[in-house]
């Protein structure tokens, strides 16, 4: 099985590659001499059901979170571990898709796969494990963090929200994956999700203050940015109403608005720019970022019309659902 997985990733991109996968360890040029490392799991069950997804699915999935995370800083992927802890029972076929869909989300990137490893689990265990190594992207001085915002900027977001989780709501519906038109966009995105992974580095040149990538849902993550920088982030109805009408009809509005604010694993960026420069060409302004009140508790957070959202209600948790 190792000889076929070098085979899937030996010709993968990766100038940087000094030494790829089959020795004990990658070897890598770092030409900046500091490196951004994110690692992220999938469990069967948990992240996925077979039934809705396939290998490959999982693979394209996987990777394109943790690469989401290092655009989230204004970097670029320089390496990827893929790690498979599974039965012995697991199809060797779904083992092969796998490897084609990582291969895939890795060569849409141009990050070359450098190692990982393979383990066994209980049966029906089947855990998938990436490691993104990474940079800062060409001309980004600094990494960007979740603690910069500050009052008076403005919120933007890389792309749509909300289709992620709309795909997951009509697949626990009982939509089956095959649809046509825009459920079958949406259950797509949800079962192997891309983005555009540059917006990241574009941002951080614009001046982006702070940034994260939506992975638990738009009102989770800006509260995570607002309680780092100390602040209030304040979204404006309108252009959540905007995106809510793109997962329209195939959600009712109710639910097409709970998704754009609470839908997880969407993997676009948010970040909040300074008002003279503003987000670059393509961003859709969210709101704004105003001083933090002392009086409230917590003072900082995310508020819609007067009231403070809680990030506990709605948002993906690997622990609650």
């Amino acid at each position: 099985m190792l000889e076929e997985v070098f085979a899937a990733y030996g010709g993968l991109p990766g100038g940087g590659v000094l030494v790829g996968p089959g020795d004990d360890t990658a070897y890598l040029r770092v030409p900046s001499g500091a490196v951004l490392a994110t690692t992220d799991t999938v469990v069967r069950g948990r992240d996925w059901r077979d039934e809705w997804s396939t290998g490959e699915d999982v693979g394209v999935k996987v990777v394109t979170q943790n690469l989401a995370d290092l655009a989230a800083m204004g970097g670029r992927g320089t390496g990827l571990l893929v790690t498979l802890v599974a039965p012995q029972d697991l199809p060797v076929d779904w083992v092969r898709d796998l490897l084609a869909g990582t291969a895939w989300a890795a060569t849409r990137a141009g990050v070359p796969v450098v190692g990982g490893d393979l383990s066994s689990a209980g049966a029906q265990e089947v855990v998938v494990s990436v490691t993104a190594l990474g940079e800062l992207g060409e001309g980004v001085a600094r990494p960007v963090l979740r603690s910069g915002a500050r009052a008076g900027d403005v919120l933007a977001v890389s792309g749509p929200l909300g289709r992620s989780g709309a795909g997951l709501l009509l697949l626990r519906r009982g939509v089956a994956p095959g649809r046509d038109g825009q459920e079958a966009g949406l259950l797509d995105h949800h079962r192997r999700p891309t983005t555009d992974l540059e917006q990241g580095p574009v941002a951080a040149r614009a001046g982006a203050r702070s940034m994260i990538d939506v992975s638990d849902g738009l009102v989770r993550d800006a509260d995570r940015v607002a309680r780092a920088s100390g602040v209030r982030v304040r979204l404006d109805p309108g252009p959540l109403d905007r995106l809510a009408g793109l997962l329209q009809p195939a959600l009712a509005p109710a639910d097409a608005r709970a998704q754009v604010l609470a839908g997880g694993e969407e993997h676009e960026l948010l970040a909040t720019f300074p008002p003279r420069t503003g987000p670059p060409d393509g961003w859709t302004v969210l709101g704004q970022v105003v001083p933090s009140q002392a009086d409230d508790e917590p003072p900082a957070g995310v508020w819609l019309e007067g009231r403070r959202l809680d990030p506990r209600t709605g948002g993906w948790d690997h622990f609650g659902g």
